[in-house]
């Protein structure tokens, strides 16, 4: 590994995978829907079908298809406890860039909002290089016959979304996740009772839990942006559009 690609991961470990690993229980109640255009991919594979998702969180795709079985890979110990409930599909703790599954044996792959979390350009290249390695290879003559991978990542032009980034902003930015801390409930007290002070000194109010921030490192893609690293890394791009300020391509490894 070179000196940059160290850093890189070390970047990552602090500002991606370490807050994961705290907010874990607190993110997964928030993911529980379906996107449709996931939802969609995952429902038109034949029968049978064995696929990877790739950063899956706490596994909400791994019942969108019953008919499939998937691999699912989490950075995240506990997330991956989270997914591991989704029967009967497995699930591993395993990075993007060193997967440990055999290459070139899954009919489609699924890495949904996961490399917008990569900190350098030739990472990016390698971490989608990773996921179309994964998939069947096409057979010579009939280029449409390999494995077919879905990937999801942030877009740059989000001027309609509460966030508000647009063209001309930074795309390497630092995105808050905040738990929100169970405030107490004052003691009811009867009516027309007062507090008394046993120890005759002014009561001092009890001190509340805090809410507390994390920052999470994202790149967010511009158009085409994409589409560019896939054929970087060795992908052909079979369809792409723009969702829920997310830019997302289905792609499949070139012959």
């Amino acid at each position: 590994m070179t000196d940059a690609e160290q850093q890189g991961a070390a970047y990552e470990e602090e500002h991606v995978h370490a807050v994961y690993e705290q907010i874990a229980s607190h993110f997964s109640a928030t993911r529980y829907k379906p996107w449709p255009i996931i939802e969609r991919f995952l429902k038109e594979l034949p029968d049978g079908a064995v696929g990877a998702d790739v950063g899956c969180g706490n596994g909400k795709y791994l019942t969108v298809n019953p008919r499939v079985f998937m691999v699912a890979s989490d950075r995240s110990t506990n997330l991956v406890k989270i997914a591991k409930q989704h029967q009967p599909h497995d699930s591993v703790v395993a990075d993007v860039m060193n997967l440990p599954h055999p290459k070139h044996s899954f009919d489609f792959a699924i890495s949904i909002a996961v490399i917008h979390h990569i900190s350098t350009p030739e990472r990016r290249i390698e971490a989608v290089k990773a996921i179309l390695e994964l998939l069947r290879s096409p057979l010579a003559g009939n280029p449409g016959s390999g494995g077919r991978a879905l990937i999801y990542v942030w877009a740059l032009e989000q001027k309609d979304s509460r966030r508000g980034w647009d063209e001309g902003n930074e795309q390497d930015v630092m995105v808050p996740w905040v738990m929100r801390a169970k405030k107490e409930k004052e003691s009811k007290k009867g009516k027309g009772q007062k507090a008394i002070d046993s120890s005759n000194e002014a009561e001092q109010p009890s001190e509340q839990p805090q809410d507390k921030t994390f920052l999470r490192y994202y790149h967010l893609y511009r158009k085409g942006e994409l589409e560019q690293i896939i054929g970087e890394a060795g992908g052909e791009v079979v369809e792409a559009g723009y969702d829920k300020d997310n830019w997302w391509a289905v792609v499949t490894p070139q012959l």
